[in-house]
Formats: C-alpha cells, structure tokens, sequence
C-alpha cells in the first residue's frame, strides 16, 4: 500500500540502543513511536501476574489475547489503559520478553497488533523483526549495530542508573544468552532486513544515530 508518511523500521540486538535512537528519531520527525519490545515485556508481566509459565507458548498467548496495547503520544506502553513504566524495564522482564517472544503463537497474536499499529505509516518502530517480519515493506529501514562488549555496559550503566543491584558479568552472560535465543529462535530470528541500512553505534552518541538516522529519512521522503 502506498502511505503519505513512511513507516521508520528500527531493528538490532539487546543493548544497542534501539529505544533511545528510535524515539528520539520520532520526536524529530514529529512521528509516532512504537516500542515493539515494551508489547513483549508487557506480556511477560501480564503473564507472570496471572502465574502463567513463559515457556507455555499456548497459555502466554491465550493472556496476551485478552489484553489491550497502545502508547501515548511519548511512545509510553499502555496495557489496558494503564502504564506499566519501569515495572517492565527490570531484568527480569528482560529475560521473560525473550522467552516468550520464542513461542510462535505468542508472535503470531501480536503480529496483527504491531502491524495495525503501523499500517498508515508516520511511525518509528524498533524491535528485532520490524523490517523483515512486521513491516516487510517498510520504506525506511535500519539496524543498528555494536559489540557485545560495548552492548553490556551500556546495559548495566541503565540499571545502575535505575538503582538495580546488578554486575557487569552478569549482564553480559545475560545478554549472551538473549543473544543467542534470539538469533537462533525458529521463529521471526533476529537478522538485518537485506534493504536495512546498518548502522555502526560503537563509538558515537546516541544522538548522532537519531541524527544520522532522521537525516536519511527526511532526504528521502521529505
């Protein structure tokens, strides 16, 4: 379908930076920004209040259905109407929005819902599977790259920030395990789109990629 306003795929792995880079390019670009990550722990948490298993695909799936996502216009998650704000950014609904999103029932309830969410463009999307699952056709992609090593502490600075009793070695073996499930998983693997645009974080700031980035899009589909 042909959209008056892009749709904006922001793609890479755990640690990279994708919320930051992707709502700070939807602040820029005055579009609507969509944290596909935030619908994954939101599961994970609705899951773990109800005492469902994460790795029951079919029950994960079956709580999911009966819920409600949406975010405000400051790309804040809403489940059911209600913010989950840093009740979902802990490591453990980390850990949990990684097994869940495995199961193929669970991504298969959500697909539609991401994808409506999307579907008239104007929109900045970060995840692991935007570009080459969700939003296929997207007409502005990239993925964001950084070494793993950088990746983790990046991660454990957010926590310490956050006041989580964490270490370095823990967050990297915890990002090595995500890691691997996610780029092994059967379903919806983590890979850069083949029209995505990569894009090196290592060693510039987050604002230079939301720059670099919004940039792109604006010589493009201004």
């Amino acid at each position: 379908m042909r959209r008056s306003k892009p749709v904006v795929a922001i793609d890479g792995p755990s640690g990279v930076g994708k919320s930051t880079v992707a709502k700070g390019v939807a602040s820029a670009l005055n579009y609507q920004f969509i944290d596909t990550g935030a619908i994954y722990r939101s599961v994970a948490f609705a899951a773990k209040t109800k005492n469902v298993d994460w790795q029951n695909g079919a029950a994960v799936a079956k709580e999911a259905a009966t819920h409600h996502f949406a975010f405000d216009l400051e790309g804040n998650l809403l489940l059911d109407g209600a913010p989950l704000g840093d009740m979902i950014r802990t490591p453990e609904m980390s850990e949990g929005a990684s097994t869940v999103a495995k199961h193929s029932e669970v991504r298969e309830v959500l697909l539609d819902i991401q994808r409506q969410m999307g579907i008239n463009g104007g929109v900045v999307l970060e995840g692991r599977d935007i570009g080459t699952v969700v939003f296929p056709d997207a007409e502005a992609k990239f993925f964001l790259v950084a070494s793993a090593k950088e990746r983790a502490r990046r991660r454990y600075l957010q926590l310490k920030e956050k006041g989580e009793d964490v270490s370095l070695d823990d967050v990297e073996k915890a990002q090595e395990i995500r890691d691997e499930r996610d780029a092994c998983r059967e379903v919806a693997p983590l890979r850069k789109a083949d029209d995505a645009k990569e894009v090196n974080c290592e060693d510039i700031s987050a604002n230079e990629v939301i720059q670099l980035i919004t940039r792109s899009v604006i010589s493009r589909y201004s």
